[in-house]
């Protein structure tokens, strides 16, 4: 990667069609993204779902890029590595193949029609921020601070590590 590169944080979630082997394929896949590095990875966490609560236990980690991606460009590239995965969006918090969101960008701050970051709902979300704590504890979210704080504030969600 010879342009300039930026370092995104990407949370993956799954609940259907063994939710485990989706998320890890899907770390594989954002390991051959174009101008893309993936650089860390979380372990890989049950928590139970949240909004719709009549569906299967999710599987959640986060991963770590470094990118030559624009933010659109990655983003897009997400919702087909999703589409191959067999994801279908029927509604809000439905069950899902797999789930892939752009949580950061560097130290960007945007919001637009198809994609905001800092992800709205990621500081209020112990299935993202525990990961995204274990891979970079120092992590600072623009707009909301540093991540031990809002980590300490989703105390009462719980979450089980999965063994490798």
């Amino acid at each position: 990667m010879n342009t300039k590169t930026a370092q995104a944080f990407i949370a993956l979630g799954s609940n259907l069609d063994n939710p485990i082997e989706q998320v890890q394929r899907a770390f594989g896949e954002l390991a051959q993204l174009p101008e893309t590095r993936l650089q860390r990875r979380s372990s890989l966490y049950r928590s139970a779902p949240v909004g719709r609560l009549d569906q299967p236990d999710f599987i959640n980690a986060v991963a770590l890029v470094e990118t030559a991606l624009p933010p659109q460009q990655l983003l897009q590239t997400l919702l087909a590595i999703e589409q191959r995965h067999g994801r279908v969006r029927e509604s809000l918090n439905a069950p899902r193949t797999l789930d892939l969101d752009v949580l950061l960008y560097d130290s960007l701050q945007c919001r637009d029609a198809d994609l905001t970051i800092p992800h709205p709902r990621m500081t209020q979300r112990a299935f993202v921020l525990i990961p995204l704590f274990e891979i970079a504890p120092d992590c600072h979210i623009p707009g909301y601070g540093h991540i031990a704080p809002l980590l300490a504030a989703c105390n009462g969600q719980k979450l089980q590590k999965i063994k490798p």
